[in-house]
């Protein structure tokens, strides 16, 4: 077990135009970890925010030498703003959350006292309750996780957990080791397999502002995390095919020995553009699934860096951007200025 006072924490928080929230958050992290404020450091990842997001944070960082903010140079998604985040913390173990306060700061403690026991490399939070979400986003999100662990059979992902979460520095460095620019955290995270444990908590509503998520960005969200980890979407047109062919030859059969044997004459128009109709819109979606995965591919081939950094702000401004990266990792970030950003 470590001992109290052994180790650096680091706060992980991507933020989008998130203005109002980032004061009471501030307020609520002090209040719940007023025990660890000197083992503390906060980094804020803008991810190309267009509200006064990044002058509140340089605001903070003038009356608190715990903060930084790492300032992507336009907006990369949520994946990318913690991959930046993760390749910038310093502490020995890294909590990833929101600024919102749904992911309750109180509960970091329980975290803190799981990991201290050395069993844990990842302790992450579970919703216990979600009767506050949309009957639609309840489903939909309950769907995703059965299909995706029963698709991705290699990596499975903890049903109802988010990206609240605290990581131990081995998964840290892991996740550094990973290139790829299709980033679904929750499943880089899983695919690991560390030692891993779940805390419940109600998930409280959102303090301020408007959640950045809707549901077209989470369809998006949860093919590009089935996509990125299982092929079935892909083999499973070869069985389709299989079937539809065994289907197409038995429905000839019966047309040639009805015509054959039984002087039975088959209309031909309507039947005809059925089969058309049918043939064709199983070969539009298995065109599209394979235009997904060939669309990944294109991005990967190209390997443009996963996000841009305008700058670091506060007590990680001297930080090298690729001091104690892999050589792999330091070819997938890169420093711009606002002229080119």
């Amino acid at each position: 077990m470590k001992s109290c006072n052994d180790f650096s924490l680091s706060i992980l928080v991507p933020v989008f135009n998130e203005e109002e929230s980032i004061g009471p958050f501030i307020a609520a992290l002090d209040n719940a970890l007023s025990s660890l404020r000197h083992q503390l450091d906060i980094v804020f990842v803008n991810d190309g925010s267009s509200d006064n997001t990044r002058k509140v944070i340089e605001g903070l960082i003038t009356n608190d030498p715990r903060v930084t903010l790492v300032n992507l140079a336009r907006n990369f998604g949520k994946e990318a703003a913690m991959t930046a985040g993760l390749d910038h913390v310093k502490g020995d173990a890294c909590v990833i959350m929101d600024v919102d306060l749904q992911d309750p700061p109180e509960l970091i403690l329980e975290f803190v006292k799981e990991w201290r026991t050395g069993e844990w490399d990842t302790i992450y939070g579970v919703r216990e309750d979600r009767s506050k979400d949309t009957w639609m986003k309840r489903v939909s999100a309950g769907g995703f996780y059965r299909v995706f662990n029963w698709l991705a059979s290699e990596t499975t992902l903890p049903e109802n957990a988010g990206d609240f979460r605290l990581i131990d520095r081995v998964v840290i460095d892991a996740m550094r080791q990973l290139p790829e620019r299709n980033r679904f955290m929750k499943g880089l995270l899983a695919w690991g397999a560390f030692r891993s444990k779940g805390i419940t908590f109600t998930r409280p509503e959102r303090h301020a502002g408007e959640t950045k998520f809707n549901y077209w960005k989470l369809w998006n969200f949860a093919v590009d995390g089935l996509l990125s980890f299982t092929a079935w979407p892909l083999r499973i047109w070869g069985f389709v095919g299989c079937v539809t062919s065994l289907l197409a030859f038995l429905f000839m059969l019966k047309i040639v020995i009805g015509a054959s044997f039984f002087d039975i004459q088959t209309p031909g128009y309507a039947s005809t553009i059925s089969v058309v109709l049918f043939l064709g819109g199983i070969q539009l979606i298995s065109l599209g699934i394979i235009g997904g995965y060939i669309s990944r591919m294109y991005r990967e081939m190209k390997g443009r860096p996963i996000y841009l950094v305008e700058g670091v702000y506060g007590q990680y401004d001297k930080q090298n951007l690729v001091e104690g990266y892999s050589v792999a990792n330091a070819k997938h970030v890169e420093k711009v200025s606002p002229v080119h950003a």
